[in-house]
């Protein structure tokens, strides 16, 4: 075990409960830490049930080609902590986390608090290294007793697709109550709102925020993005239009997350049309739509393709199942889920865009759903089952020029660039 293992191991014992939807311990271990959160300029805040990973992601892209030196904070991880914590534009090693987390642990003293909660205020208090850096910060589950909530003022938000999700944690459990954790808080600034499912969340999203004196630009109102011709996107709003190269993410859905990063970064931060066109093709997601092009994985399975999404809910279901319909290959569907998500829902995108479908369990993961149950719950035929991720993707390995989509789970993706 290392020494980031261990002290990880540990302050996972620090709360009987791995998510406790409060601001009290956060708050309380802030203010032994000398309250760095009221230290920090330059907040971006980045909320949704989809998206966020992505918009957090290519405006740090975006910010970092034009000169500008990020802090960045994103969970889950894939497959270290570390991916969490970026520090002037570069990943924290393990050493300095763990040393990092070990400090807090100490200082937290005999107060508990969540892991999460432990691993944010980490982020706060050492990003006040680089205080004026661009601070750009992804809430966990929610927003508004999200341990990432603790900012009297913020630069802007970037508001993500919101959708029903997690409901267990909610007492209203509809598209509304969701929509009320996620922007009920949200500081007064400058909020740009991703394009969404449909218009009646988009509708329902403006009157939350009727009360918050923000500036606000909306995808389809304030600024656009399409397709254009010879592999080109056109990005459009009140500045201007600026023809772009297709952007190094997978899925004309990343185009609508990518659009409401550059109207930040064009609003904000005046970022140049040069800037912004070299950034995308440098904008790099672990574990949405990545394609694995190399690896022991990808050898098993030669010239046959290797995509993996950490995708878990129907909207981003609903987004992979619609790249999938534009593939002129044959595409295998392989499916892990947790155990607290919509499995019959999440499938069923898939049922007429793809060729098979085999299920299997997430290794070293307790909180999964096993392949057996899984299967007893969809009422789809010819489902199939695999007792390995390598089991799975030799099913139908002797198809050629097909593609092996890994999806249902982040811990899945994960597992999979671990066995790669």
């Amino acid at each position: 075990m290392t020494k980031l293992q261990k002290i990880i191991s540990k302050i996972e014992k620090r709360h009987n409960k791995k998510i406790d939807l409060s601001l009290d311990r956060t708050f309380s271990l802030l203010n032994k830490l000398g309250n760095p959160q009221n230290k920090l300029n330059n907040v971006v805040t980045v909320v949704g049930t989809n998206s966020k990973a992505s918009m957090a992601t290519a405006l740090s892209s975006i910010l970092k080609e034009a000169g500008l030196k990020c802090n960045l904070y994103t969970s889950p991880h894939l497959q270290s902590y570390t991916e969490r914590y970026v520090f002037n534009n570069k990943e924290i090693n393990e050493n300095d986390l763990a040393i990092l987390l070990e400090d807090v642990d100490k200082i937290l003293g005999n107060d508990n608090a969540t892991v999460f909660e432990i691993l944010t205020c980490a982020f706060i208090k050492f990003a006040e290294n680089f205080k004026d850096n661009v601070n750009i910060i992804e809430a966990g589950l929610f927003h508004r007793f999200d341990s990432t909530n603790v900012f009297k003022k913020n630069l802007l938000t970037l508001l993500g697709v919101i959708h029903l999700d997690h409901l267990n944690w909610l007492d209203n459990k509809t598209i509304d109550g969701v929509i009320y954790e996620k922007t009920s808080s949200l500081p007064a600034s400058n909020i740009f709102i991703n394009n969404q499912m449909n218009s009646e969340i988009k509708t329902k999203i403006k009157k939350s925020l009727i009360n918050n004196k923000s500036n606000k630009y909306y995808y389809g109102n304030d600024f656009n993005i399409t397709n254009s011709e010879n592999s080109l996107i056109c990005y459009q709003d009140k500045m201007g239009e600026i023809i772009l190269p297709q952007p190094s993410l997978i899925g004309d859905h990343q185009l609508f997350n990518i659009s409401t990063s550059i109207a930040a970064s064009r609003k904000i931060f005046n970022i140049s049309d040069t800037d912004i066109k070299n950034s995308m093709k440098k904008i790099k997601l672990k574990g949405r739509l990545e394609e694995i092009k190399s690896g022991k994985l990808k050898k098993l399975i030669g010239r046959n393709r290797l995509i993996i999404d950490g995708g878990h809910n129907i909207n981003s279901a609903i987004s992979i199942s619609n790249w999938v319909k534009k593939q002129s290959e044959k595409v295998h569907l392989i499916c892990g889920m947790m155990n607290d998500k919509p499995h019959e829902e999440f499938v069923s995108q898939f049922e007429n865009s793809v060729n098979t479908i085999t299920l299997i369990d997430i290794p070293n993961q307790e909180g999964s759903i096993s392949k057996e149950e899984f299967k007893k719950k969809l009422s789809i035929q010819n489902i199939h089952t695999a007792k390995s991720i390598k089991e799975s993707l030799m099913l139908n390995n002797k198809d050629e020029n097909c593609i092996f989509l890994c999806a249902g789970s982040l811990y899945l993706a994960g597992e999979i660039l671990n066995l790669n």
